[in-house]
């Protein structure tokens, strides 16, 4: 299987941030550390991975973004052997106004609908290091790389 994602990035003094998203439901409520990721999607035939990546963001977010500007950041390859291609891009969102797709399961014989995602936040190095999936901590080192390259 191979998604896209997108990620958000704004500068600070000590780095970059980027976004990053904890998923909704039962199975993630208590998971943190290498549970969050960032926003993306599957990649379906046909689609290109960039739209795929702007397209799942809007789904899962509510939010418009630019990507006139994008930082391509490759593929990595999760311990579950799912490949994600993403794409970085400049923007700034007040987390808390996440509007995103709701998705509904059956749950312990009960059909419960929830957020896809739950939370949104800014991290720097140290967070992603901590919250990443950890195959995906290679994008924050690569789009540091890449704005140092500027």
């Amino acid at each position: 299987m191979k998604s896209a994602g997108l990620i958000p990035y704004r500068s600070t003094p000590n780095g970059p941030e980027i976004l990053i998203a904890h998923p909704g439901g039962p199975f993630w409520a208590r998971r943190q550390v290498g549970a969050w990721s960032i926003i993306k999607g599957e990649i379906p035939p046909g689609e290109e991975p960039l739209a795929t990546a702007v397209r799942e963001f809007h789904e899962e977010t509510g939010w418009r973004i630019d990507v006139d500007h994008v930082i391509a950041l490759g593929d990595v390859t999760q311990k579950a052997g799912k490949t994600i291609t993403a794409f970085a891009v400049e923007a700034d969102f007040v987390t808390s106004e996440i509007a995103g797709d709701t998705v509904t399961i059956t749950y312990r014989g009960n059909e419960i609908t929830f957020p896809e995602i739950d939370e949104v936040r800014w991290c720097g190095k140290a967070e992603c290091e901590r919250l990443l999936n950890p195959a995906q901590v290679t994008y924050y080192e690569r789009l540091n790389t890449a704005l140092h390259a500027r």
